[in-house]
């Protein structure tokens, strides 16, 4: 569960720029991309498989930024990503696993 305002953070693409932009390149200059670079390994914020971020309730690995994981998030009525709550879950018969 994520709230509208954390939704703009899903939708971020690996390589989002072009390889070459017609509005500002001139014809036969590069755009200053290295040929044959990998962006999900050079980006500043590359995916880290065995990551420092955790759970705060069940401290189990997280696979995207926040701080809930989408199980613990769910029961609690949150959002995964800012904690802030999204729906009251005071009537809701939800098992505890």
């Amino acid at each position: 569960m994520v709230c509208q305002a954390c939704e703009k953070k899903l939708q971020k693409v690996a390589c989002p720029e072009k390889w070459r932009d017609s509005k500002t390149d001139k014809q036969g200059e590069s755009s200053g991309r290295k040929v044959n670079e990998n962006k999900l390994l050079s980006g500043a914020k590359r995916y880290q498989p065995y990551g420092q971020k955790k759970c705060k309730t069940c401290k189990q690995n997280l696979h995207q930024d926040g701080l809930y994981c989408q199980s613990c998030a769910y029961v609690k009525g949150l959002c995964s990503m800012c904690g802030k709550q999204l729906m009251d879950v005071s009537k809701y018969k939800q098992s505890t696993s």
